[in-house]
This record gives structure tokens, sequence and C-alpha cells, in this order.
């Protein structure tokens, strides 16, 4: 009773006013709950009365401001969508009803009008107009009839099955059928792009997946899932209709103009820009230089991870593109070694030839300087004046814009002098070339073979 009551009072809070659903409440003994509806919208007569029927039993109510809580009124109040009207066809029976008009319109033409007795007229031999059997039952009427053969028509002898059936006299049909649902944008982003960012903005990561693996050969793509879902929705707009109603997606496209035609498709907008790869660029040489190494590492794995789904217009955009892999895979690298050599403490071989790599990483000129301090102080606490000697020539060379950088590496160079010797042995040469990678330091110009250079790989 109480599903029932309830399933009344919300479908009808429209229409009735507060003292009828009071009064509804009341009828079906739900006394407490009319209590706190006329008590609550100010009905004090109503309240009084169910007060003094409910006697002890009154439910207690919050002193708060209520209001009465009515749903959203529409705005448009419409019929169905629009359906379209299906016509028959000639072999529908579409053309059946056009001959039956025809023969309807000659039989009201022939049984009405001013035709047949309505004119009384009397020929000369005194018969009516009418009475035209009189004359056909004589002989000169027969005679007459003789000379003149008249339309011979016959009478055909068909079938009842042959009977043409007789349509509708409505001849456009009343058959619907709904409307078909087009194919969305983004169908037509996938089989115009073989780009994995406008398969990803189309919301299509499998197939976005498969490009990167055959395209650059990515394996691993966790790292990838958000910038995956950031460019899915950054494609994507979202417009509110009605309270009830769902939200309507629509597809943002780049390039778009007024002028544009609404026929003509493009591809999808993307979030990740090449400006935006070089604003980031900016700020992890920032970090870095603050010496916030883990920061401007971010910065820069975050760049070598849009890269990827990055989309670019020219040729000169694209050797910029390869011009900024270079340079963040070299910081990627360096900044990495420099945070593993602070965590080794207690291990100073380790720390010194950490430091000692770093130098050889293709860096900014401000960057490099801090680097080559770090592995010539390293070298020179650990009394490894032959290596220190290395780092410190290449640091004047810098031209250090402070004092004491500069005269920090010609003091080490005067202990060098003295003491050209290595107190503890490292796995670092720099007398021989080498090429440093995340796993390993490839030393080149050991031997040559017909297929190429033969390397001595050392683990980092």
């Amino acid at each position: 009773m109480g599903l029932f009551v309830a399933f009344i009072f919300t479908n009808l809070s429209h229409y009735l006013c507060l003292e009828e659903r009071v009064k509804i409440l009341e009828n079906v003994g739900h006394l407490p709950l009319a209590y706190a509806a006329a008590k609550l919208h100010g009905l004090q007569d109503a309240a009084e009365r169910l007060a003094a029927e409910l006697g002890d039993d009154i439910p207690s109510l919050a002193d708060k401001v209520s209001s009465l809580l009515m749903p959203p009124t529409p705005i448009i109040c419409g019929g169905d969508w629009p359906i379209l009207r299906v016509m028959k066809g000639i072999f529908e029976g579409g053309l059946d009803s056009i001959g039956k008009g025809a023969a309807e319109e000659e039989e009201e033409a022939t049984n009405g009008g001013d035709w047949g007795e309505d004119l009384d007229m009397v020929d000369d031999d005194g018969l009516e107009n009418g009475d035209v059997s009189a004359i056909l039952e004589d002989g000169e009427g027969a005679e007459d009839s003789g000379e003149d053969e008249g339309w011979d028509v016959g009478v055909i002898d068909l079938p009842l099955e042959a009977d043409t059936p007789r349509a509708s006299i409505n001849a456009h049909s009343s058959v619907f059928a709904p409307l078909t649902l087009g194919l969305p944008v983004s169908h037509s982003w996938i089989q115009r792009s073989s780009l994995a960012a406008e398969h990803a903005a189309a919301e299509n990561f499998d197939t976005a997946m498969r490009l990167l693996s055959r395209q650059l050969g990515i394996r691993n793509f966790s790292p990838l899932k958000s910038m995956f879902l950031d460019l899915h929705t950054g494609s994507q707009t979202y417009l509110r209709a009605f309270t009830s109603a769902p939200v309507i997606s629509l597809a943002v496209e780049r390039g778009w103009n007024d002028l544009a035609s609404p026929n003509v498709r493009t591809l999808p907008a993307l979030v990740s820009r090449f400006s935006q790869l070089e604003e980031k660029l900016k700020l992890g040489y920032k970090a870095t230089t603050a010496g916030k190494l883990t920061e401007g590492l971010r910065f820069f794995i975050s760049i070598l991870h849009t890269i990827p789904l990055i989309v670019v217009e020219s040729r000169r955009e694209v050797d910029e593109v390869k011009e900024l892999i270079i340079i963040v895979k070299e910081y990627v690298l360096g900044l990495k070694m420099e945070l593993k050599r602070r965590e080794l403490k207690d291990d100073l071989v380790r720390q010194q030839e950490l430091a000692a790599y770093f130098t050889h990483c293709n860096l900014q000129m401000h960057h490099l300087r801090l680097a080559l301090l770090i592995a010539m102080s390293s070298c020179a606490k650990a009394k490894n004046f032959a290596t220190a000697a290395n780092f410190a020539p290449r640091l004047i060379e810098t031209n250090p814009t402070i004092e004491s950088q500069a005269k920090t590496a010609r003091q080490v160079l005067q202990a060098a002098e003295k003491n050209m010797t290595d107190a503890s042995q490292i796995n670092y040469d720099f007398r021989n070339p080498f090429v440093t990678c995340g796993a390993l330091t490839v030393l080149r110009g050991l031997c040559h073979t017909r297929k190429g250079s033969c390397a001595l790989f050392v683990s980092l």
C-alpha cells in the first residue's frame, strides 16, 4: 500500500495542490506523513487537526526552512522524432487506387446531376424521355437497330479469380520506417589516418598500440595510458541537454573554421602539440639548473613519452622533433646517472665512475660545467689526481661565470702536477672515445672487420 501511495504522490505532483496531497496521505492512513507535509508547508489548520488525531505520536520535525520540491518544467514539448514516409511501389498496389478513383468518379457522375428522368421532356410521339423501353419493344425499334450495328463490344467470360482486387482509396501509403543511424565521426578518423595519436583520439586504442609497435617497436604501453585517455577526451566536447537526458558527445576536429563545409570531415584535434614540448623542455632545463634533478627528469621523460603521439605538419617540424629526441635522451641518461650516484654514498669508486660518465652527455654549457665540477671534485677527494686533472682543463674551457669554479679547477691542476697518480682504479678511460647508453658504455675504435667496428661493452 505504501508503494502505491508513493507512486501516486510522485506522478501527480505536477497537478495536485498541497491540500490534496495531505488529504491523500490522510485517507490512506499515513497520518504522521500527512502531518509532516501540512506542518512543513504551512497548512496550520490541517496540521492542528492531524495533531489532535495523532495525540502523543506526533513526529518531531527539524526547525529548518523547507521548500516544495517540484520536478523541472520541460522547456520543449513535442511529439515523436521525425519519421520517414515510405511510398508504395508499383508492385505493391500503389497504382490500384488510381483506376478505382476514376471509376468511382464516373459512377458518381452518372448516378447524379441533371441527366436522366429529371428533364421530363416529351417527344412528338407522346413518349416521355425516360420511356425508352417502349420504343425498343416495337418492331420499328428493332429494324432501326439493325441498320447500324453500333459498338460491338461483346462479353468476355472471365473466371472469378481474375477480378482485380480493390485497393485502398488513399494512393499514398502510411508505412513508416525509423531513421538509420549514420557512422560516427571517429570512424572516418580511423579510415583516413595511419597515425597512432589520431587512432587514440578515436578511442581505438588497440590499433593505436599496434601502429606504435610496428612503427617504433614499443612493447610497454603502461606509461602511455594516461596520454591515450587525454587524446580521446580532448577530441570530444560534451553538450548538456535536459536534466533527465544523457550528455551529447560531439567530435572536435582540427583546422575548423566558419568557411568549412559541414559535410567535409577533417582529422581530430589533438591535445598534444610540439609547442607544448618546447615549454616542457624549458621547465626541465630550469629544474636541472636549480638542482631539482627528480623534477627535471620527470619533465624530460614526459617529453619522450609524448613524442610518439605528436602530429607535425611540415618537414621542418620533423627535423625539430628528431633534434628534441637527441637532447632529451642525453638529459634523461645524465640525470639518471647523477641520481644513482647520489644514492651510492658508501661506494666511492662507483660514484667517481658515474660522475665521469655524466660529463660525456651532450648537455647545455652551464649544465656541463656543473657535471665537470662534480666529477673533478669527486676524483680529487678520492686522491685520483690523474683522472681529476682531465676534468679541470675541460671546466676551464667552459669559461665559468663563477670565479670560484675556475679557481678550484686551477688548484686541482696544481695538485695533479705534483702527484699525477690515482689512489684507486676506476672503470673509466678518457683516452679512448666511447658512446654511453642506458645499459652499456661502447668503446669505439678497437678493431675493424668487414661488417663494421668491433666494440668492447662495459656495463654501467
